[in-house]
């Protein structure tokens, strides 16, 4: 497949595009500074702004998804949604934040008084963008959420998925780490099981 990856020289984005080439797929890896994109096969490092929507509209067109994994406070929802449904693009994926999952019923991660406060703002900027896909009637868009540690360790390929509940292992543990969380997306565009909803993954 033809797949475009906005935000490709971050930790998540870099390992998203390490595994679709891994597989196969054409990538169109575009960062603001694409000399920072690893050289890998099937990739093609592209110049692009995550907040110019008509520039990336056209570097979205003729993919047969797109994914965004940037920062939430640093990009905007509508521009990136609107980029996505501008270009066409059979599917749009989003690295989302564990901040809008529940840790009991009714219950959001973000507003539970030991959640960070450096993370505060970014997590409830995830939620909201979350809640605008929610609202997309056209939009073929996937929200996928990582635990509540997303971190550098090995790509093991052994995890779960869940919903709209944090995951946590039997100490109490919610993590994943960026390999693993990239395998779970590409399975998820190769065997697409979760159209137009969030789900999550960790160990």
């Amino acid at each position: 497949m033809k797949i475009a990856v906005a935000g490709a020289s971050g930790r998540a984005g870099s390992e998203i595009t390490k595994e679709l080439s891994r597989r196969g797929h054409a990538v169109t890896a575009i960062a603001r500074n694409p000399e920072k994109i690893a050289g890998l096969p099937n990739v093609t490092p592209t110049k692009g702004d995550v907040l110019d929507q008509a520039g990336l509209t056209k570097l979205w067109t003729g993919h047969d998804v797109a994914i965004s994994s940037v920062h939430f406070l640093a990009s905007d929802p509508h521009k990136l949604i609107g980029a996505a449904k501008d270009s066409k693009v059979g599917r749009y994926l989003v690295v989302g934040g564990a901040g809008s999952l529940e840790v009991a019923p009714g219950v959001k991660l973000v507003t539970t008084p030991g959640f960070p406060a450096q993370y505060k703002a970014e997590a409830e900027a995830g939620g909201v963008f979350l809640d605008l896909l929610q609202q997309e009637k056209d939009l073929n868009w996937t929200f996928i959420s990582p635990s509540a540690l997303f971190v550098e360790e090995a790509r093991t390929g052994k995890f779960r998925l869940g919903t709209d509940q944090l995951l946590a292992d039997a100490n109490g543990k919610s993590w994943i780490s960026f390999a693993d969380y990239a395998i779970a997306l590409a399975d998820e565009i190769e065997k697409p099981a979760h159209l137009r909803q969030r789900f999550t993954v960790g160990y």
